[in-house]
């Protein structure tokens, strides 16, 4: 077989060129307004996240989630709701990276795998505080330009095209098989 460059086009695409995935557990102390006798409730909401190419084998993944933490104070005979904002940055490792990218302007998508999630909430040792363990999971992908190779067939002619069985010409047979009057019938 021969290697013939004519025969070969390079075509310049979007591909996926680098992939990584990462599993996070963070630990979060928060401070109620007054001093917790039970957790009664956690759950986290509003998650926001965006993501950026760091270094040529690394995606940064900046966000925030509110924690609600629904507790008992004042010896189980009331309750509140404190609610926390809380920022992160992960740094995910990319697995993958094709060095071929023609140029450095890249697109990241971060996809969630597992939202973040409590875990476990507790009452820290001395009483005053909430501990909050959180988990999330991250899978991101950087998109570049590329180049790839395709062969062509040297010996194709664009008029073969109507050659390979594509006939749409209406035979005799399927033509009296049409209704003309189908337009007036009412149903």
């Amino acid at each position: 077989m021969t290697f013939l460059e004519k025969d070969y086009r390079e075509i310049i695409t979007k591909a996926v060129c680098g992939k990584g995935r990462k599993f996070t557990q963070a630990s979060h102390t928060i401070a109620p307004s007054h001093r917790p006798s039970s957790i009664l409730g956690c759950w986290v909401i509003n998650h926001l996240y965006n993501a950026k190419k760091k270094s040529d084998d690394e995606v940064e993944v900046n966000g925030s989630y509110d924690i609600n933490i629904w507790y008992s104070y004042n010896d189980n005979t009331k309750t509140e709701v404190v609610t926390e904002r809380v920022t992160y940055s992960d740094i995910i490792p990319l697995s993958v990276m094709d060095d071929n990218c023609i140029n450095d302007e890249y697109d990241v998508i971060a996809k969630v795998i597992q939202q973040p999630n409590c875990l476990e909430c507790k009452i820290a040792s001395k009483g005053q505080k909430i501990t909050v363990e959180i988990e999330r999971e991250f899978v991101v992908q950087v998109i570049g330009e590329t180049k790839i190779s395709v062969k062509v067939n040297p010996k194709w002619d664009k008029d073969d095209e109507d050659d390979e069985g594509w006939d749409f010409k209406l035979t005799d047979d399927e033509l009296s098989d049409v209704e003309a009057d189908f337009l007036n019938e009412k149903d």
